[in-house]
């Protein structure tokens, strides 16, 4: 099958302009981009895809042995380059899909002008022996697995108002919640080994084009401690700090968000 329907590729802006690749984080789809995609659209060709197993991907191209590691999604995520044939682009990573970004660039530096990672954490786990604050600990991960294979609907609906933040508005929590919902349970199960799980450290010094570490000013899940090591440990990376809060600011702050990759790609020009 080709990668545009295994992975439900979509392109829209402005034909010949730069272009901009959106991947999605855990529990997610390209939907959750739809806010920031009108205001990208005007200047960058901008493409947007599901990874295996979310949104309208192929569910039968998932797995268990490819996808049981981010080497695999890393894999999809280059082989729609290559398909797409659309030039080297700037890769846009949500949370776990920035490592699939810096993975990615490691291994094929051409098919990228930079790097964008929006909330991103190479390790969630803390790491107490070299002094990593990953903002958990080996034990919460444990809890937050084994809650999420018992009964993954109550985990998804406990889980999602904490990672999207802004409890003063209750619908982004809500549609997290939902998103999380449609997500195939045995396929999430997997994933959220993958997430919460991969160790991708000593990763971030092999990236060598331009990056963007952009983390939110207050998020439970990568706290501001983990946008610091990834731009001390990726060479010449930029570190921004937005006013937005939570882990989503594509649905929070799409106007920061879409402002940020947008200095960013022209400065690179």
């Amino acid at each position: 099958m080709s990668t545009r329907s295994r992975n439900h590729v979509t392109v829209s802006g402005r034909a010949g302009g730069p272009v901009v690749m959106l991947a999605h984080g855990f529990g997610c789809d390209q939907h959750m981009w739809r806010l920031v995609v009108p205001l990208l659209e005007r200047d960058f060709t901008v493409v947007l895809f599901d990874h295996v197993g979310a949104g309208h991907s192929d569910p039968s191209a998932w797995s268990p042995e490819r996808h049981s590691t981010l080497d695999g999604y890393t894999e999809d995520v280059l082989e729609i380059c290559r398909e797409l044939a659309l030039g080297p682009v700037t890769f846009v990573g949500h949370s776990v899909s920035a490592m699939m970004g810096v993975l990615a660039a490691a291994l094929e530096p051409q098919a990228f002008t930079g790097l964008v990672l929006l909330a991103p954490s190479p390790c969630f786990v803390d790491d107490p022996a070299t002094g990593y604050r990953g903002g958990f600990s080996a034990e919460d991960i444990d809890e937050l697995l084994e809650s999420l294979d018992a009964n993954y609907l109550g985990w998804s609906g406990a889980m999602a108002p904490v990672i999207m933040g802004n409890p003063e508005r209750p619908e982004l929590g809500e549609e997290l919640t939902n998103s999380f919902c449609r997500a195939d349970p045995d396929i999430a199960r997997v994933f959220a080994r993958v997430t919460f799980l991969s160790d991708n450290r000593e990763d971030l010094a092999e990236v060598g084009v331009p990056t963007l570490v952009a983390q939110c000013s207050a998020d439970a899940i990568a706290p501001p401690e983990v946008g610091a090591f990834v731009r001390a440990r990726i060479p010449g990376s930029r570190l921004v700090t937005l006013n937005a809060t939570g882990h989503c600011p594509q649905l929070a702050a799409p106007e920061e968000t879409a402002a940020a990759i947008t200095d960013f790609v022209r400065a690179g020009r």
